[in-house]
């Protein structure tokens, strides 16, 4: 007599779905199997160094992946994501991948990109206490309170999409001050741009950031040698 009575059958292992972990794992495995098979010395080339004309400054969220959405491939974008893109200029982290990509990589082009349906945004718009995230977004905070003025009657998906766009505009004029980027821009004609990513179609658009201060005030105010 069975002394498992009371207790169900052991599973067979093989009858469950692979947790995502391991799943991702085997599609790396193919990945790199089939680019090996299409492009024998991708690898080996990518092992020797790396020459991205591209910095990426995005959010974390998991919807924009870099790589993917622009259709480039590992080596041609370098990245630092955070929670919303923000960059303060005080900010270590993300001033030290500035730093850098534009003064020791020497990338052509700096892009900050925002999209819709920003968590972070959001957040921003709320009134709720989250947690140590309130500290990170409070510059997001700010905007908000400069562009209160302005909404009334204004839907809240609307509101998200104007902060998004402030945030990312935000983002490009702390670039412009950044003394690295002045310099790049000045010896070399390093161009920053600011991007908005719409999840519901895919699609980037590039936002007009006007220049109030000029190239020749940013050199004689942020510039150092």
């Amino acid at each position: 007599m069975s002394s498992s009575h009371g207790h169900a059958p052991p599973s067979d292992p093989s009858s469950h779905p692979p947790s995502p972990l391991a799943h991702a794992l085997a599609q790396n495995r193919a990945w790199a199997t089939h680019t090996t098979n299409t492009h024998p010395t991708f690898f080996k080339t990518l092992s020797t160094g790396q020459h991205p004309p591209i910095l990426w400054l995005g959010c974390s969220d998991s919807r924009v992946p870099e790589t993917t959405i622009t259709g480039l491939e590992p080596g041609q974008i370098f990245v630092h994501r955070n929670i919303a893109n923000i960059l303060p200029p005080t900010d270590l982290n993300s001033a030290a991948v500035i730093e850098y990509a534009v003064a020791h990589v020497g990338v052509q082009h700096v892009v900050v990109c925002g999209h819709t349906a920003c968590g972070g945004c959001t957040a921003a718009l709320g009134n709720e206490r989250i947690g140590v995230i309130d500290a990170w977004l409070m510059p997001l905070r700010r905007l908000r309170a400069g562009m209160v003025a302005g909404w009334e009657g204004v839907a809240k998906e609307e509101r998200v999409q104007r902060l998004v766009e402030a945030n990312v505009k935000e983002g490009v004029r702390t670039l412009r001050e950044n003394p690295n980027v002045v310099r790049a821009v000045r010896e070399r004609g390093l161009m920053v741009h600011g991007l908005v990513y719409d999840i519901a179609t895919g699609l980037l658009r590039e936002l007009e950031v006007e220049d109030v201060e000029g190239e020749g005030v940013r050199r004689e105010a942020f510039g150092v040698e």
